[in-house]
């Protein structure tokens, strides 16, 4: 039996090796990093990484600009810029003392794509196409036009060598694979067989191809009529002859940016939380850029919960607790009946400690003794109950913790060879440049937030329960 490679197991307990660390000052300081790409499944915080990669390389001398696809615009109120476009704008604030600027941008996608329409066709034909309503369609929201632009885009940015450094914040898709994917696909349509047929006619030109386009794709165009409606075939036909010069050029671009992606001056940032569906799609994106050779830096590992008191186990923290509730009751009662209901309360000696005759004086002895019990037991009742809440308020984040360390483990024992980066779950958001210096100084210290070995008690219970 060949041995384990993630670990090996010391008195029933598996103890994984620990993983390799993300350095990322590095990465982000090496002058041969051009572009940094920080992909992953949504809502993991690839915008906040990015931006904090940005202000971290570009305060220690490096000339940067962010390009962000994510649409709630949290990259320009972090980075206190009033609203972004697709030029990008420098940010202020930002400590220059190495000599390093930061500039942020957001893709605007339909303006990209009337940008490539502008460069590579005359003006007639431009405002032709500009004008279709096809073409309007197209460019505001066809299915993986935001990814391909956002490669357009990414292309410029570097073929203009005016930056030091590209962090790309990839787009907010439903499977981080769509922004590989989708250029090539985009790409393939645009320079397709429908594309290639529907652009016959108007090659043939005049009666000829009204001939043609009658014979040979009356029954195509019948179906298609149908389907889109007479008058959308139409204009896409039209769409088509205009854009014929340009289609060759957009397959070609795509693969520049593949071959872009793939070269050594690129490092991918797969980001993800510490949750099973995000680390599960992180393992298939990380197969992937190995299958296309694209150069992987690491994980980062965002959002991640730690405890300093993780000494005292969730089943420990639970017993004590329970104990702390059984004694409030057994403790409650004997205080009631001793204070209400015991004879000697009320009995002699009481009343010899008095040293007056006046019943008024006896009844208030009285009652200051059972005042004092009573206190007492008010006082002790709460204090035990705000602590056995506190003690199972800890004891669901040792569960919690036990959960995403079990997470992270089998994706280190699947994937040894990535290096991870852990970020610490933060009580709040990130909205000014203060909060993203803060998180790109956890990106760089590389201090693992849960800790390297099992959480033995939780995890047992795991595994009982699963």
């Amino acid at each position: 039996m060949s041995p384990d490679p993630a670990g090996s197991t010391e008195g029933g307990a598996r103890r994984l090796s620990p993983a390799r660390v993300l350095d990322v000052d590095p990465l982000l300081e090496d002058p041969a990093t051009r572009i940094v790409v920080c992909c992953g499944s949504g809502g993991v915080g690839k915008t906040t990484t990015a931006a904090a990669l940005g202000l971290r390389a570009a305060e220690r001398g490096r000339k940067v600009v962010v390009l962000t696809i994510d649409p709630a615009r949290r990259l320009a109120q972090s980075m206190g810029i009033d609203s972004l476009d697709n030029t990008p704008r420098r940010v202020k604030g930002v400590d220059d003392a190495a000599g390093g600027e930061l500039h942020a941008m957001m893709l605007d996608m339909k303006r990209t794509f009337d940008e490539i329409v502008e460069a590579h066709a005359d003006p007639d034909r431009a405002a032709a196409i500009l004008g279709n309503p096809f073409y309007q369609s197209l460019s505001a929201g066809f299915a993986g036009t935001q990814e391909y632009m956002a490669m357009e885009k990414l292309g410029q940015l570097r073929a203009k060598d005016e930056w030091d450094l590209i962090v790309v914040d990839t787009p907010p898709s439903r499977s981080a694979l769509d922004f590989l994917d989708a250029p090539k696909r985009l790409g393939s349509f645009l320079d397709g067989k429908l594309i290639r047929v529907l652009l016959a006619p108007a090659k043939v030109g005049g009666r000829a191809g009204m001939k043609f386009l009658n014979v040979g794709m009356s029954m195509m165009t019948g179906v298609l009529g149908k389907v889109l409606g007479g008058p959308f075939l139409k204009d896409v036909q039209t769409f088509v002859a205009a854009m014929d010069s340009m289609f060759g050029g957009f397959r070609t671009r795509a693969d520049a940016t593949y071959k872009l992606l793939q070269a050594p001056g690129t490092a991918f940032l797969v980001v993800a939380a510490p949750e099973r569906d995000a680390l599960r799609e992180a393992a298939y994106f990380v197969q992937r850029l190995a299958a296309e050779r694209m150069p992987l830096a690491g994980l980062v590992l965002n959002r991640v919960h730690g405890s300093d008191a993780d000494g005292l186990s969730a089943q420990r923290a639970l017993a004590a607790a329970e104990n702390l509730e059984d004694r409030g009751i057994v403790d409650q009662g004997d205080g009631k009946a001793g204070s209400g209901n015991s004879p000697d309360t009320h009995g002699s000696s009481t009343r010899d400690s008095s040293t007056s005759d006046d019943p008024g004086d006896s009844d208030d002895s009285d009652s200051a003794v059972f005042t004092d019990s009573t206190d007492s037991t008010d006082t002790t009742e709460p204090v035990d109950r705000l602590t056995a809440g506190l003690l199972r308020l800890h004891a669901e984040r040792m569960h919690l913790l036990a959960r995403e360390q079990r997470t992270r483990d089998r994706f280190t024992a699947r994937h040894p060879e990535v290096a991870v980066t852990e970020v610490a779950a933060l009580p709040g958001d990130v909205h000014d440049l203060a909060g993203l210096r803060d998180i790109g100084a956890r990106l760089a210290t590389a201090r693992p937030e849960l800790p390297e070995t099992g959480i033995e008690e939780a995890d047992a219970e795991a595994e009982a329960g699963a």
